[in-house]
C-alpha cells in the first residue's frame, strides 16, 4: 500500500530521488550543506532528536533540558508522531534495528 501525501508534486519526487541517490554520511553532509541553511539543518536534527526522545517516553522538561528545544516544537513533534504520517516512527524503527545489527 503506497502513502497518498499531500504535498506530493513532480519537483517533490525529483528533490527526494535525489535524496535517495546519495551513498553515504558524506555525500549527505555535502549535499545539505548546499541545499539548506545550518538553521534550518539545525533544526532538522533537533526535531528528529526530539522525536527520539518522546519515542523513548521522555517527559518534556527532560527533552527540553537535553536539546533545548522549546515546548511549542515539542508539542508539535508529539502531535506528529501522534496524528503523523509516520514518517518519525519509521526512521526511529530502522535506527534501533540498525543499533542492534
Amino acid at each position: 500500500m503506497g502513502y497518498d501525501s499531500r504535498f506530493k508534486s513532480q519537483v517533490m519526487d525529483e528533490f527526494f530521488e535525489a535524496i535517495l541517490l546519495l551513498k553515504n554520511q558524506e555525500e549527505c553532509y555535502r549535499f545539505f550543506e548546499d541545499v539548506c541553511t545550518i538553521n534550518e539543518l539545525r533544526a532538522m536534527t533537533q526535531r528528529m532528536q526530539v522525536a527520539k526522545l518522546l519515542a523513548e517516553k521522555k517527559t518534556y522538561s527532560e527533552i527540553e533540558e537535553i536539546t533545548k528545544a522549546s515546548t511549542a516544537t515539542i508539542s508539535r513533534i508529539n502531535k506528529c508522531l501522534v496524528y503523523g504520517a509516520g514518517g518519525y516512527e519509521l526512521v526511529i524503527d530502522r535506527l534501533k534495528d540498525k543499533d542492534t545489527e
